[in-house]
């Protein structure tokens, strides 16, 4: 039974205070060769391991969209705006007031990932840059020494539905990288490398899958060195069986089924809409008719994690200089004439990053090989 922590991992789910990483269980604690080492379900924010903070899963069947690019505002009726989590017909607005979303809100000592399967974000921050970007695509945000950002949901569609599915990873950074530089990248789906097989798919977001090479992350993330054993990877199995290669000695890796039914791995069966801590210190054999996964895996960085709403740190004391440096410099200031800014009705995907430096998807398909 799922219960936010176990006898030998700190998994870290919402606000937390100072907690100590400790060592994974060993795979010589487990029974008769199950794969499986913990099992849980899933909500809204997902069970992580170290480096991981958390996941946040993001499935809005938002309506048809406004020329405002939100719902109609009979919509919007009897919810809490400002603080909207109550999936009411299917959708929150969260904190947005017209557009659904995440208005300017600052980060400081950790990073973002976010990968989108359907829908539209729109990016701005205080370093001065933006971006639209849409399906397939994902956003890495090193948050470092402090970085403000909006993250609005536009509702371009003014005919159909406009459904959202985004995941949100918060991935920690090591006591030497926390006060790096901020940085901002868009990792466009046609650039992401897909690998395919009989009845398989894996997008290749982080780490590389057996031999096919991600695009790099920023240069301050733990992702950044191969020895970290990073990996990100969307898995769809359409009546195949994909062999998941070992992991490096002392990774953790975690499978989240969170589409279509149960899969199995090596036979020991993975329920939609749950999640497993796995032994992955030798190759698995991942099956299914119809189910799509999350794979997060990578060694601990091992360091205490001092956590509270928007930083994370080391210490108590680290929390209250980043408030303290927040209030007093907020974070180089906000360059948006409101705290919510969307980039229009085109569903144009773009990325302009605080150099002046801009990128836009490649007009060739993504790089796809078979396996």
């Amino acid at each position: 039974m799922w219960r936010g922590e176990c006898s030998a991992h700190r998994w870290v789910i919402g606000d937390m205070t100072t907690t100590s990483t400790n060592e994974p269980r060993s795979n010589e604690s487990r029974s008769h060769g199950n794969p499986l080492i913990e099992t849980f379900e899933l909500g809204a924010m997902w069970p992580t391991v170290d480096p991981f903070l958390f996941c946040a899963h993001h499935d809005d069947r938002y309506p048809v969209g406004t020329e405002e690019l939100g719902p109609e505002p009979g919509e919007l009726v009897g919810r809490a705006m400002g603080e909207d989590f109550s999936r009411k017909d299917g959708w929150s607005m969260y904190h947005g007031s017209v557009v659904p979303g995440f208005p300017q809100h600052p980060h400081r000592g950790f990073e973002t990932v976010t990968y989108l399967t359907s829908g539209y974000v729109d990016h701005a921050d205080s370093l001065g840059a933006t971006a639209r970007y849409g399906p397939g695509d994902v956003q890495w945000l090193t948050a470092g020494s402090g970085i403000q950002h909006a993250e609005m949901f536009p509702l371009l569609d003014h005919e159909e539905a406009n459904p959202l599915n985004l995941f949100q990873l918060w991935l920690n950074l090591p006591r030497n990288a926390k006060m790096a530089t901020p940085a901002f990248e868009v990792l466009w789906a046609e650039e992401i490398p897909v690998v395919s097989g009989d009845g398989w798919t894996v997008r290749v977001i982080a780490g590389p899958w057996n031999g096919q090479q991600p695009i790099a992350p920023p240069p301050n993330s733990w992702a950044a060195d191969p020895d970290h054993d990073v990996a990100i990877w969307h898995i769809s199995l359409a009546g195949g069986e994909v062999e998941l290669p070992a992991a490096a000695p002392g990774s953790n890796r975690v499978l989240y089924v969170f589409g279509g039914d149960s899969a199995t791995l090596d036979g020991a069966t993975i329920k939609v809409g749950n999640g497993a801590l796995v032994d992955a210190s030798e190759a698995r054999h991942l099956a299914s008719a119809n189910a799509d996964l999350l794979v997060l895996q990578a060694k601990p960085i091992g360091e205490p994690v001092a956590k509270y709403g928007p930083f994370v740190m080391n210490t108590e004391a680290e929390i209250r200089q980043a408030f303290m440096d927040y209030e007093r410099t907020r974070f180089g200031g906000w360059p948006w004439p409101t705290s919510d800014p969307n980039h229009g009705p085109e569903p144009r995907r773009f990325a302009v990053h605080p150099d002046g430096r801009t990128s836009t998807p490649p007009q060739t398909s993504h790089s796809e090989t078979e396996a």
